[in-house]
C-alpha cells in the first residue's frame, strides 16, 4: 500500500513539473528584407492622460483580469509601467530565434510560484502585450505573459492610461520593417 502511493506522488509531481513547446510564427513577408520606407526608430509623442493601479487577489488569472480591466475602464492605449507580487503557477513565451519565421517556446509550470520582480508592455487598440519578470530562490527569468498565470499572495500592477487618439498600432507589428 505504501509502495502503491509512494508512486502515485511520483507521478503526479512528474506530470506536473516544466513543460516547454515551441511554436512558430510564419508571415507572408518573413523572406522579404527591410523596406527603405520605414525608419529603423521612430516616436510616439503623448502623454499620460490617467493612471490605473490594479489590485489583484489569490488564484486571480493575471492575463484574464488586465484583459478585464482594460474593457471595464475602456482603455484604448496604455503603457504597462509596473508589477509586483507573487503567482502560485505561470506560463510565458520567450523568443527562441534569430532569423525569420520567429519561433517561440511556451514555458509552463502548473506548481511553481515565483515572486513577480517587474512587468512592461503596452495596450494597443484594447490588445494586452504584457511581458513579465519573475524569480524564485534559483533563478530569475522573463517573457511574454500567458493566460496560465495564476496569483499567489497578491499582485499589484501600474498601467499609465494615453490618449485614444494616438496611433501604437506598428509597436509590436513585426512586419512593419
Amino acid at each position: 500500500m505504501r509502495r502503491t502511493v509512494l508512486i502515485a506522488a511520483c507521478l503526479s509531481l512528474a506530470l506536473a513539473q516544466e513543460t516547454r513547446r515551441d511554436i512558430s510564427s510564419p508571415t507572408p513577408t518573413d523572406n522579404q528584407p527591410n523596406s527603405a520606407g520605414v525608419p529603423d526608430v521612430y516616436a510616439v509623442d503623448t502623454r499620460v492622460e490617467r493612471i490605473l493601479v490594479l489590485r489583484f487577489k489569490y488564484q486571480a488569472n493575471l492575463l484574464a483580469g488586465i484583459e478585464q480591466m482594460v474593457k471595464l475602464h475602456h482603455v484604448k492605449n496604455a503603457v504597462i509601467l509596473s508589477a509586483f507580487g507573487s503567482v502560485r503557477n505561470w506560463e510565458i513565451h520567450q523568443v527562441v530565434s534569430r532569423t525569420f519565421p520567429s519561433k517561440d517556446t511556451i514555458v509552463k509550470n502548473p506548481t511553481a510560484p515565483a515572486d513577480i520582480v517587474g512587468m512592461s508592455g503596452f495596450i494597443m487598440n484594447g490588445r494586452v502585450h504584457a511581458h513579465i519578470s519573475l524569480a524564485t530562490p534559483d533563478k530569475g527569468f522573463a517573457g511574454h505573459l500567458e493566460p496560465e498565470t495564476n496569483v499567489y499572495t497578491f499582485a499589484v500592477m501600474t498601467i499609465g492610461v494615453l490618449p485614444d487618439y494616438i496611433d501604437v498600432s506598428r509597436l509590436d507589428d513585426k512586419t512593419y520593417r
